[in-house]
Order: C-alpha cells, then sequence, then structure tokens
C-alpha cells in the first residue's frame, strides 16, 4: 500500500504530466487509484449529460402536466356544455319527377316492368356478338357488336323463328317466308331478303352450309345458303289444285319429308348439326338425314349402325332413315350438337348417339371407340343414388360438343312427414373448356354429368295458389361455345296497356318478366355483358334498351336511382296476347344463342 504522500504526489504528477499521446497510451503504467480520477474534459461530459437529463424531465413534466390541465377542461367542458339549440339541417331523398299515368308511374317504380312494356310497344330483334359476316348489324362494318343492337330491318316486325351464324342469318317472317342475309348468302346483299316463300314455314335449324326448315304442315324442306346456288341449282316444281297447272320455284331446294309417315302422322320437330338433322314426329318416330353438302355424317350421329358414305342405300344421299332402335320409346324431344344427337322420351329416358370426343354423349371416354353409332340410354338414375328419389328426364339440350339434360326428380312418399315437392335440376356434359358448361369449371372432356346449381334445386312462392312450386326451365339455347337459359319462375304479364283488367289494378302493380342467364365462350363478346372474358358461371346481362332506362332512372330520386342501378338486370317477356300495330297478338320475347352470335327477337 502506497502512504497518502505518495499517493499525493502520484497525483500530483498526473495533473501536471503533458499531454500527449505517449502519456496518454501509458497509462496503464500508473496506479489504479489514479486511473480513478477523472480527467477534467470527462468532468464536463458528465455535467453536459446531467444537464441534459434535467432538462428532458422538466419538459416531460411540463408536457405531462398540460396535457392533464386541459384533459381535465375537456371534461369539464364537455358535461357542462349544454345541448346546441339548433339542429343540423337534414338532407331529404330529392322527389322524383311527377308520374304523367299510372303507366309512367309503373315505369318508374320497376325496371322490369318498363322492359315488359318495351317489347309490347317496340318488337323487333337484338342482336350481338361476331359480325365478321354482316349478320349481327348488315349495315355496319364493326367487327364485333359488344352490346345488344337492334336490327332495324325488324323494327316493328314478328318473327316465328331466327337462327344465326357468323357468316349467315335466316329468319321466318310473320307470313311464314324465308328471310336471309349475310356475307355466305350475298356478298351484294346487306338487307335480310326473302328466298323460299309461301310455304307457311314455322320453324328452322342450319347446318355447315344449308337450312333446315319446317312447314306447319309438316313438311321439311332443304334450302342452300348461297342465293348463287339458289338461283342455278335444281328447282322441284310447285303443285296446284287445280289439275294440269304447274309453275316452276325460283329458289332450289329439297323437300326431305319421310314418305312413309302413317296417315295422320307429321313432323312437328326438326334439329340439324353441321353435318345431320333430326326430324320427330307427332307419333314418337325420330328419322334421320344428312343435311350438309360438304360431308357426309361419319361420327355415328345419324343413329343408324353401319350408314357410312360406302353403304348408304341408292337414291339421294340425304334421304331420311327412320332410328328403328328407337321404335317403341315414344320420343318427345330431340336435340343435335355438331356431331352428336340427343333424344328423350314420355318415360323420362334419355339417349344419345354420335361423336363421344368430349365426353357430350354421358358416357365414359373410350380413345379406341370414339363414337357411338347407336341409340344407348343414358344411365340417369345413376345420378341419385342414396337419394331415394325417382329421376325422370324432361327434356335435352345440345350445341356444339356440351350437351344439357333437365331432370324431375320426386321421392316416393312413405310417411305423412316425407316431402312430395318435386326437384327440378340441370346436369351438364361435354367440352367446357371455355366455361359453356356452366358448372364455373374449365373443363376439357366432362363425360360424367355435372349438375349447374344457378339452375338447380330451386323453388319460389306462388301467390295464386298459396303453394311452394319449383322453378323450372322454360327452355336453353345452346350455340356453338356459349349458351342460355331462360328460367320458368312466376311472372306477371297482367298489365298490359289494353287489358280489361287495367282497371281493377292500383298504379303500383307492376309486371316483370323471367329471369335469363348466360354463359360460356366470349371470344366475340356474344355473351352480352359488354366484356371479352369467358363466363363459365351463369350470369345476368343489362336491359337491352338502355336508352329507356337512362330515360327512366331521371324519374328516381338520389337514393332510388342508387338502388335501383344495383337492380337492373334484363328479363325476357313471357307469351302475353297484347295489340301491336292496332291487332291484337300472342307474343313473346326468345332467345336464339348462334354461332359466336346471340339475338333476342319478338317471336309469335
Amino acid at each position: 500500500m502506497l502512504s497518502s504522500r505518495c499517493l499525493s504526489r502520484a497525483t500530483l504528477r498526473v495533473h501536471q504530466a503533458p499531454r500527449t499521446s505517449r502519456n496518454i497510451t501509458s497509462r496503464s503504467s500508473y496506479p489504479s487509484r489514479a486511473r480513478a480520477i477523472p480527467h477534467p474534459y470527462a468532468q464536463r461530459r458528465q455535467q453536459r449529460f446531467v444537464r441534459s437529463v434535467v432538462a428532458v424531465t422538466a419538459l416531460w413534466a411540463t408536457a405531462t402536466a398540460w396535457q392533464w390541465y386541459n384533459g381535465e377542461k375537456f371534461l369539464r367542458e364537455v358535461h357542462a356544455e349544454e345541448p346546441p339549440q339548433e339542429q343540423q339541417e337534414l338532407n331529404f331523398e330529392e322527389p322524383r319527377r311527377k308520374a304523367k299515368s299510372e303507366e309512367d308511374n309503373r315505369n318508374i317504380i320497376s325496371s322490369q316492368h318498363l322492359q315488359v312494356q318495351k317489347s309490347w310497344e317496340n318488337p323487333g330483334v337484338y342482336a350481338w356478338g361476331s359480325n365478321s359476316g354482316k349478320v349481327v348489324a348488315p349495315d355496319s362494318n364493326e367487327t364485333f357488336i359488344k352490346s345488344p343492337r337492334r336490327i332495324p330491318f325488324f323494327d316493328g316486325k314478328l318473327l316465328r323463328d331466327i337462327k344465326m351464324d357468323r357468316a349467315f342469318g335466316a329468319a321466318i317472317d310473320e307470313r311464314g317466308d324465308l328471310l336471309q342475309w349475310g356475307t355466305a348468302f350475298s356478298k351484294e346483299t346487306t338487307q335480310p331478303t326473302p328466298t323460299l316463300r309461301g310455304k307457311n314455314l314455322s320453324s328452322l335449324s342450319i347446318s355447315r352450309d344449308r337450312i333446315i326448315a319446317l312447314s306447319k304442315s309438316g313438311d321439311v324442306y332443304s334450302i342452300p345458303v348461297s342465293q348463287q346456288e339458289q338461283r342455278t341449282g335444281p328447282k322441284p316444281a310447285s303443285t296446284s289444285w287445280i289439275p294440269f297447272w304447274g309453275s316452276s320455284n325460283d329458289v332450289s331446294y329439297r323437300l326431305r319429308t319421310p314418305q312413309n309417315l302413317a296417315w295422320s302422322e307429321r313432323v312437328t320437330q326438326i334439329s340439324s348439326g353441321l353435318e345431320h338433322a333430326l326430324m320427330l314426329t307427332s307419333a314418337g318416330r325420330v328419322f334421320s338425314f344428312a343435311s350438309g353438302t360438304e360431308d357426309f355424317p361419319r361420327k355415328g350421329q345419324l343413329g343408324v349402325p353401319g350408314l357410312t358414305w360406302e353403304t348408304r342405300p341408292a337414291g339421294a344421299f340425304d334421304n331420311p332413315h327412320e332410328i328403328t332402335t328407337l321404335k317403341g320409346f315414344p320420343i318427345q324431344h330431340i336435340a343435335t350438337g355438331d356431331f352428336h344427337s340427343l333424344v328423350s322420351d314420355a318415360a323420362g329416358r334419355a339417349f344419345g348417339f354420335g361423336d363421344n370426343s368430349s365426353g357430350q354423349l354421358g358416357f365414359d371416354f373410350n380413345p379406341e371407340a370414339m363414337f357411338i353409332d347407336a341409340p344407348s340410354l343414358l344411365p340417369t338414375q345413376r345420378l341419385y343414388t342414396g337419394t331415394a328419389q325417382q329421376a325422370s328426364v324432361t327434356n335435352v339440350f345440345a350445341g356444339g360438343n356440351t350437351s344439357f339434360l333437365t331432370i324431375e326428380a320426386t321421392k316416393p312418399v312413405a310417411t305423412a312427414r316425407d316431402s312430395t315437392r318435386v326437384q327440378a335440376d340441370v346436369w351438364a356434359f361435354g367440352f367446357g373448356l371455355t366455361g359453356q358448361l356452366g358448372n364455373g369449371r374449365w373443363t376439357h372432356n366432362q363425360s360424367s354429368p355435372t349438375k349447374l346449381p344457378t339452375f338447380s334445386g330451386l323453388y319460389e312462392y306462388d301467390e295464386p295458389t298459396s303453394t311452394v312450386i319449383p322453378i323450372k326451365l322454360a327452355y336453353m339455347s345452346i350455340g356453338a361455345n356459349h349458351a342460355s337459359a331462360v328460367m320458368d319462375n312466376v311472372a306477371s304479364v297482367a298489365v298490359p296497356a289494353t287489358s280489361r283488367r287495367s282497371s281493377k289494378l292500383t298504379p303500383n302493380d307492376t309486371n316483370w318478366g323471367r329471369d335469363i342467364l348466360f354463359w360460356g365462350n366470349n371470344e366475340y363478346y356474344q355473351i352480352g355483358t359488354g366484356k371479352r372474358s369467358n363466363a363459365p358461371n351463369p350470369t345476368y346481362i343489362q336491359p337491352l334498351d338502355q336508352a329507356a332506362e337512362a330515360e327512366r332512372e331521371k324519374g328516381l330520386g338520389f337514393f332510388g336511382e342508387k338502388r335501383e342501378k344495383a337492380m337492373h338486370r334484363f328479363q325476357i317477356t313471357p307469351r302475353q296476347k297484347v295489340k301491336v300495330n292496332g291487332r291484337n297478338v300472342e307474343m313473346e320475347q326468345k332467345v336464339e344463342c348462334g354461332r359466336g352470335c346471340t339475338a333476342v327477337y319478338s317471336a309469335v
């Protein structure tokens, strides 16, 4: 231990040592007590640190006190403040424009009523989709028509049927005459032109290059699409009730009515694919024939086993053939896709034949047997295994490489507690890579039928009968790769302007139509959404007459307009007797999906 004298000397030496790098680096040679004494520079730093801490503490204390004071003051003011004497002015909904009449009032409060009323007042044809062949808009050079547009030629006209392809269109007017247009018909003609007249046609179907038309008397005609071929082709002689009196037709066509029909039997339905067509008679028999001139059906779609171009019987290549395999089954509905066929009978059974490369017949895909040339029973009851329900096919639909079945499933009543309610379902199968199956999936091959939730197991309350009833499908229209469905929901068309019951209704009673949905490929804007994206789920589109909708919205208040815009959707008008052009007629709106295009027309 150092003495106190030695320690004071050591301390003196530390204070008097020169401030050189050597002295600083050699501090380790000093005794430990000497190093514990701080340097004057370090003392100053320590003093500044203490002052900083004191200053921060003082500021924090001041801020806390200020906050506490103002908070207490705020609370005192809140509790002490009296309610204001004047309240803020409220903004009420703007009043809608005053209705000019009861009908105008109905148009203002209901978009559906306006659509129904406009369909009666302005019959015609709305079309959209591909316009490459000047079919959707004959007077326009646009490639696509993105939203529904009226064809001016058909304004004010009623039609019996209409079918459209990208390159040609065909329609039957109210008198039963055939109208044709499009570049495949004639590049010089820009408007629908009458061709086959005087046959009282009722419905039609189209193949790749021919039109198949059915008259009200049951005669079936095959007419070429090309106007040039109609003029230069063979023309059968017309018959007349006057003996030895006959004249030639100015249009080439072929009569394809089956020859071996019974005395009162006649053709009631026709349906055509790209190369083949089916005919259904009033006796439930089915006939098939080649409906095109480019290729003979070779995928079994005629339903006659072993029938090919080489084995066909003598005579014209498009002579009708009865599908004898279906004898004993009273067929009620027929449908055709591009290369396959579907039929259903009165007992609720369905049969398929033809191409099955995408599973469009509902059978498992077999690479060694790409088609089935004889009608084969679809195992529809298997779809309801484990449910104790009995399945009955009510209709069949087909188009392109897809197929659809509507089925009603019922459960036998075992006890009083069991429900007797009918369940209406829709099943789809076939090609669905662009969403045309409508099941929300992108499927290349769907050989097992899949249920469409949008149209299956739906019910509604029917006020006249005070019962819950199933919502079925009125019909479907299947195009090449897109589709639409019209639902048979409860509609109201009891308020037409010419109705005698109008006086018994209040100004707030309105009409509404049937729901209609679209889905599938949208490459040519054929769905009508205004966009080009495909839709794998059935979807609504906007009302067709947008000008009328815009005029209607002017009569709505602020809140009403905002609410109604979200509710706007196209509803199709069911059949009703109304006055059109000064005469009473029964009419309805119908939809037709073609190849890359769609039409909605006023039908009689």
